[in-house]
């Protein structure tokens, strides 16, 4: 992009998880007065508060530019950590209203996959130890209930960096082992403490380990751009794997941010077959081609790479980019396709990726930025939006899901004069609710209908008249299928 805006330029669009009340309409012969519209918010600053899911809080995502028509369909997933509002993996749509939420975890890479011809939700959970990750990979189905737990092989534990799922249902993921080895080549101890980057392919249904590959043996620690800490007794982390992937021809392309480069990874041998960048690159770099404590390497259909190239930390670059680079393996040269700017030029001291969506848009999340972007394939920005605070997303992704809770819709019944009552419907994670049916009645099992309204956000309002010790709501779709009940509660003053 050759474009610059200011961030005063964008349009901005609140990304409220309750709008305002619905009118309902009438079923049967009830007088109008039964009828009213209220004014509802879900936000409560950079934090969203729900009156039917108190315990869900939340970031508010605000957008930037709104979504052009030409953007590719589906949700945006995030996994919120380090700022406003609880931590969790966390799906919006494209206005930055709430579709599901899962609160205190500390996730990374949360995305849709396919496990066993099913659509999954996954992500790393765990805790952070010197930049990596000491945790585990989970397994949701569009239920929302947990499939499966995998753990890293040969008495490792997972590092937060990747887990993806391939066709054949095995799983890729990193791995830091603190080990030791030489390191004076880089002004160290003859024998130091160093973390070694290592990458596994797993059998998720056995957990025995198909592949395993060691950066020490194959990548020197002169490789790295980093120096040893000054403190002796810390590891290196001289390699910094973060992303892997298996290529067509079933080999592996590792990433790894501390060398500024790109493996290509013989899966027989564990052997190095070439290097993209960094101080030993087999490739020409081509003008703009250089990248810098970059993520996210991929294998693009058409046989290009792309990359997410953070450009920091400490500085190397103006500003981070996505970039697209074209590999000539006859003649060893790179060369850049294009390269995916952000307006506010934001600078990702860490953490970030780069998609490539099938209708060939790019989306794009900005590490310890706060931004995800989508640009249509030239390089236009066509849909914005935007973490509150300091709040950071590792990694950020636009995907189809349909999700059909377990769990009951929830519901919250305030009293107000006058038999006036506002009743508020939520049901975390269901996609397929185009309509809310207000139920009434003497008893949970005297229920009748009072009308019904459209569905508004995350939680939607309710007004009705109605002097009926108990309410519930009833979920329903676009073709007035029942999708699911709430218990019924007793309103309160």
């Amino acid at each position: 992009m050759s474009a610059r805006h200011t961030r005063r330029e964008f349009i901005k669009v609140a990304g409220a998880g309750v709008v305002g009340a619905t009118l309902l309409n009438t079923l049967g012969c009830r007088p109008p007065d039964w009828i009213s519209t209220i004014a509802s918010s879900g936000r409560a600053g950079s934090t969203h508060s729900f009156r039917s899911r108190p315990d869900l809080g939340p970031p508010v995502m605000e957008v930037n530019v709104r979504a052009s028509d030409n953007v590719a369909p589906g949700y945006v997933f995030v996994g919120p950590k380090k700022g406003e509002g609880q931590d969790g993996p966390m799906i919006v749509d494209d206005h930055g209203r709430l579709v599901w939420f899962a609160r205190d975890r500390y996730v990374t890479d949360f995305k849709a996959q396919s496990y066993r011809g099913e659509p999954v939700l996954t992500w790393w959970e765990g805790g952070i130890v010197a930049g990596h990750g000491v945790g585990e990979y989970v397994i949701f189905d569009s239920s929302y209930r947990e499939v499966r737990r995998v753990r890293a092989g040969n008495g490792y534990r997972g590092d937060l960096h990747e887990f993806s799922i391939t066709p054949r249902d095995t799983a890729l993921i990193t791995i830091y082992a603190e080990t030791r080895t030489d390191l004076s080549p880089v002004g160290g101890p003859r024998v130091g403490p160093v973390w070694e980057g290592i990458a596994q392919e797993l059998d998720i249904e056995t957990g025995e380990v198909l592949f395993e590959w060691r950066s020490l043996e194959h990548v020197g620690v002169e490789e790295s751009y980093r120096g040893p800490p000054e403190d002796r007794s810390e590891p290196f982390d001289y390699f910094h794997i973060n992303s892997i992937e298996v290529d067509p021809d079933g080999d592996f392309l590792i990433d790894a941010k501390g060398t500024w480069a790109v493996y290509k990874v013989d899966r027989g041998s564990g052997g190095v077959l070439w290097r993209l960048g960094g101080k030993r690159s087999d490739f020409e770099m081509g003008p703009g081609t250089r990248f810098a404590y970059q993520h996210d390497a991929r294998r693009q259909r058409e046989g290009t790479i792309t990359i997410f190239d953070n450009g920091a930390s400490p500085q190397v670059h103006e500003q981070s980019r996505g970039i697209v680079v074209e590999l000539d393996i006859d003649a060893m040269t790179a060369t850049l396709v294009r390269e995916y700017t952000h307006p506010e030029e934001p600078l990702a001291t860490s953490q970030g990726n780069m998609q490539v969506l099938p209708n060939g848009n790019v989306f794009i999340g900005w590490g310890t930025e706060p931004f995800l972007s989508e640009y249509s394939k030239d390089g236009k920005l066509i849909f914005d939006i935007e973490l509150p605070g300091e709040t950071q997303s590792y990694r950020a992704f636009r995907l189809p899901w349909g999700g059909r809770p377990d769990e009951d819709p929830a519901v919250a019944v305030e009293k107000g004069p006058d038999d006036k009552v506002t009743v508020y419907a939520s049901w975390n994670g269901a996609t397929e609710v185009s309509t809310w049916q207000v139920l009434a009645g003497a008893s949970p099992d005297e229920l009748e209908p009072l009308g019904s309204g459209p569905w508004k956000g995350f939680e939607t309002a309710l007004a009705v008249r109605t002097e009926e010790p108990y309410v519930a709501v009833r979920a329903e779709d676009d073709s007035g299928r029942v999708l699911g009940t709430s218990e019924a509660v007793k309103p309160r003053s």
